[in-house]
Formats: C-alpha cells, structure tokens, sequence
C-alpha cells in the first residue's frame, strides 16, 4: 500500500481532464497555461554558450552566485525589495518546487494556510504535503475575484501559520489593487503571518498596471517569501527555473531540503536565464500580443448566450461565468469538447469556488481563439 497522504490527494483536475483531449482528434484548445511564443534568441544562446563551454556540472545548492546577484538586483530595482543574493535568494527548478519547500520549510503537523480560490491547483496539495491544513478563502466575482482583507480576516483561526497571495492570479486573471494589497498585508503583520508572495505572472499586466510586491510593503520585509521565476514572462517553461527570495531563515531551511531532494536547479537553464536581464524588451512584445488577443477572447465570450466574461487584468487566462447555461462547470467543459471540440478547463479544478466557470488561456494564436469562439458559437445555438 502507498502512503495514506499521498493516497487522499486527488489527480490534478487540469491533467484528468487533459487526458480527455488526448483522446480526441480535431481539437482546438484554450486550455494550455503556458506561452506559445519561443524562448526569446538571447536566453537560448546562453544555453548554446553554456552547452558550449562545457558548463554542464553542478553548480551551488544555492545556484549561481551570478544569477542570484542578477536576481537581487532585479528585486531591489524593480521590485523595491532588498535581498542579499548569498543567502537570500534560492534558485529551484520551477516555481513548483519553489512552493513545495516553502510550505516544507515553514510548518508544522496542523499549521493551517489561507488559500485563495479559485486558485493554482498545486497549492493546496504542497500544503497538504507539508502536513499542514490548507483552508480555502473564496473570493467574490462581484469584486472581480481580487482577494480582499476582509476574506482574509474571515478564515483567520488560532492555527493559522501562513498566507498564499497570487498577483496576477492564475485562473482567473485578477490583480490585487495596490490599496487593497497595504491592508492585505496589515493584516498579515497584525496576525503575524507569513506570507507567500506568488509573483510568477509579474509581467504579464495589462492597461496601465504596475506590479507591487508584497515584500516591498511596510513590515512585509521580514515575514514574506517572494516566488518567482522565467517560465511565464520568457516563454521559459520546459526549462524549469524559478527562484524563492526572503528572509534568510525560511530561504535556508527551503535550501536544506533542496540539497537532498535536486541538489541544484537545471545548470543549461540557469546560464540561459542570466541573459534574460537583457531580454525585457521580448517580454512587452509578447504582452503587447497577449494584450489583443485578451480583448479579442473576452469580447467574444461576452457574445455567446449564456456566458458573461470578466476582463482580467493581468496572466494570460479568462475566467468566464457559465451558470446561466444551468450546468455545471465541468459538465459544460466536457460538452464543449465532444461536441464542439473546444477545450477549456472546468472552473472547479480550482478549488469549490470555481464552479460555474471555465477557464479560457489566451495564450494561443488569434486564429486559435476565433477557431474557439466561432465552435463555442455554433454549440451554444444547438
């Protein structure tokens, strides 16, 4: 028999219901959550470079002493987050691992953490990993399914350990108002919690926006773990390359149990990152896409009967409600595929306060998504 903990986790619901459309032929998808661009010319030539040079050992636990300074300072020019790239700064493979031994490093057998849903499906199952208890903290469609204070406040127990905060959010799209991310985090200093600080999708934002990270905040310094890395930005995700950065206490105990587990994050993929400092102006040309094809998605959305779309404001994903059709989310979502072969992700994968939504990426061509629309169209009139 396996472990009963790993027993009791479900499958991932995105990954079930992707071995679905495996099955299918003809399929058109707005399911993916990855870019469809190709990893920008200068990080693949420091790859090349690297391959070339022969650097293919083991590099620090830690990681590069020259990624990590890069990365730092980064965080401190951008991000107005001071670190020390010794031994502040952690590089892991993938923001992934990054959660799985944050959560690792931070509880305790029943340390209760605040959840937002809908939410990143990994989240509660690093947790629960961890030996804590993930407690789930819904937010509002009416308030554009940004977290407030006010949810947060609302779950707080006695055995609360920690905060997940996810800005821009994966599925749905939300960005946290700056205002409303300064009462966020009293809260966080007021119940002393730690906060981990979700900021894969920072430079995916829309309209004007401007990313604020939570560590830059007046007594956040000292209690948030920022996670982060080049996946989404750089179109970097098959390189599998995030980095943790906060208090040296939590990053160390994180660096403790990523020595035995990978030893070090893919050393190919850290010397290609180094170039991605470089790189910025391959991120706004792919926001720039990602931006038309946002308002070409969600206005069509908005068109069919039935379904009313939000417009997010940063990622590359749509979070449209279906609950006028009077099914459920993943009943639609499976309809939408064998009938019209569209594929989209059922809402309540992201936790129960997902359900009646779908989750749309417009992380695909244009063509892709008129494709989409003119098929969920046509299905919506039958």
């Amino acid at each position: 028999m396996v472990s009963r903990r790993v027993s009791e986790i479900p499958y991932s619901g995105i990954r079930r219901f992707f071995e679905l459309v495996s099955q299918s032929k003809g399929i058109v998808s707005l399911g993916v959550g990855e870019p469809d661009f190709p990893t920008p010319d200068p990080l693949k030539w420091g790859a090349v470079s690297a391959i070339e040079s022969d650097y293919t050992s083991y590099t620090s636990n830690w990681g590069l002493i020259e990624l990590r300074e890069r990365i730092a300072e980064k965080l401190l020019r951008e991000n107005k987050v001071r670190v020390d790239p010794e031994d502040e700064v952690l590089v892991t493979s993938g923001t992934s691992e990054a959660l799985d031994l944050v959560f690792r490093a931070l509880l305790n057998p029943g340390d209760e953490v605040l959840v937002p849903e809908p939410s990143y499906v990994s989240y509660k199952p690093c947790v629960w990993f961890s030996y804590g208890k993930p407690v789930g903290v819904p937010v509002r469609e009416e308030n554009e399914f940004e977290l407030t204070a006010e949810d947060v406040e609302e779950k707080i127990s006695g055995k609360t350990r920690a905060l997940i905060v996810a800005s821009p959010n994966n599925p749905t799209g939300s960005v946290i108002k700056p205002e409303a991310l300064r009462e966020i985090a009293q809260v966080a200093v007021d119940h002393d919690l730690w906060v981990v600080s979700d900021e894969l999708y920072e430079d995916l934002m829309y309209d004007g926006r401007r990313h604020v990270s939570l560590a830059s905040l007046p007594g956040m310094r000292e209690r948030t773990i920022t996670i982060n890395g080049f996946s989404k930005g750089f179109a970097f995700t098959g390189w599998r390359l995030g980095y943790a950065a906060g208090p040296n206490e939590v990053v160390e105990a994180m660096m403790k149990i990523h020595q035995y587990t990978m030893l070090c994050a893919p050393t190919i993929s850290q010397y290609a990152a180094l170039e991605s400092f470089k790189a910025k102006k391959h991120v706004k040309e792919m926001v720039r896409e990602y931006d038309a094809r946002r308002r070409l998605l969600v206005k069509g959305l908005n068109e069919l009967p039935g379904i009313e779309c939000i417009t997010p404001k940063g990622a590359f994903y749509t979070f449209p409600s279906i609950k006028e059709t009077g099914k459920t989310s993943e009943k639609y979502a499976e309809e939408l595929l064998k009938k019209a072969k569209v594929a989209v992700v059922p809402g309540q994968t992201f936790g129960p306060a997902g359900e009646g939504h779908i989750r749309c990426s417009y992380s695909v061509s244009k063509d892709t998504i008129n494709e989409a629309l003119t098929r969920m169209k046509k299905h919506q009139q039958k």
